[in-house]
């Protein structure tokens, strides 16, 4: 029982983890309404920025969140407004341009193999990380340090993303054009301009995402692959576009991966986690918390 309780908080504290990783894709999805297939690539150049940050300065891994958040935002909106916005321009009588998404799919595969011809295709991690292999006992039981830092930034980052959405200024013009960019247009807001700051912001929270993993995770060419995918399952079960949902579904899908081998193979729990993921597809296509307009 014991042991089934440490899986079930060191679970909820991955999937967290999970969650953060897959925000920046349900608020670009939310915003532009398309998939962005490169969203593990920038998982991938945020996990770098971060690496090469802490490497070359020695500063706690949290504290490189003053270069990474900015250097992200900077790299997400420069991506939308020079390789994205003009096919949104080309094709602005079609709500769901679908040539997007066969353009975020050549950009992840120029970014992975970018990266592998630049940095190569070494494992690489923070030599002196204060955080690593860290554990916090409670009672019997050993709490993953890294992934419970983890834990409360993901908590942090929804909040604080949920409160710009919904108080300020620019978060409403935001929501506004996710609901109807013609009618934003006719208000004075720039459609175009408010895609970049939201692909920048969806690209920050990479970096943010980057920064919670670089303690216990490797930094390698192709490491946003899986959790690309996870992404994508996650956004799905709590629902494109939820900002909570985000969260809860990535908790999910932590605590089927740390609890189910308790029961089970390995394998038998990713299956479980792709079947849940057909079951809502069918059932609720909207995700859990997903409504017609979320935002």
């Amino acid at each position: 029982m014991l042991y089934f309780i440490e899986d079930t908080i060191n679970g909820i504290l991955m999937g967290s983890i999970y969650g953060l990783t897959a925000l920046g894709l349900t608020i670009i999805f939310g915003v532009l309404k398309v998939i962005n297939f490169a969203h593990g690539s920038l998982l991938m150049v945020g996990m770098y920025v971060a690496y090469w940050a802490v490497a070359l300065s020695g500063v706690h891994p949290y504290l490189a969140l003053v270069v990474v958040i900015p250097v992200m935002f900077l790299f997400g909106y420069l991506l939308q407004d020079i390789v994205i916005k003009p096919i949104f321009k080309a094709e602005k009588d079609v709500r769901e341009p679908v040539t997007v998404i066969i353009v975020t799919t050549g950009v992840w595969y120029i970014l992975d193999n970018l990266s592998l011809l630049f940095f190569g295709p070494q494992y690489r991690s923070i030599q002196d990380n204060p955080l690593r292999g860290k554990m916090f006992e409670l009672g019997e039981m050993l709490i993953s340090v890294p992934k419970l830092w983890g834990c409360v930034t993901a908590l942090i980052t929804a909040a604080g993303v949920y409160y710009f959405f919904q108080y300020t200024r620019l978060g409403r013009a935001i929501r506004a054009t996710s609901l109807d960019r013609d009618a934003a247009s006719l208000a004075g807001i720039n459609q175009y301009k408010i895609y970049n700051i939201a692909f920048g912001i969806g690209t920050a929270i990479s970096g943010i995402a980057a920064i919670t993993l670089i303690p216990f995770y490797n930094t390698f060419p192709t490491v946003g692959v899986s959790f690309d995918i996870k992404g994508f399952i996650i956004v799905v079960l709590g629902g494109l576009g939820s900002i909570g949902g985000a969260i809860v579904g990535g908790i999910i899908v932590g605590l089927i991966e740390s609890v189910g081998p308790q029961f089970m193979t390995a394998t038998w729990t990713e299956a479980i986690v792709y079947g849940l993921f057909l079951l809502v597809l069918f059932v609720k296509p909207s995700g859990l918390f997903g409504e017609k307009n979320d935002w």
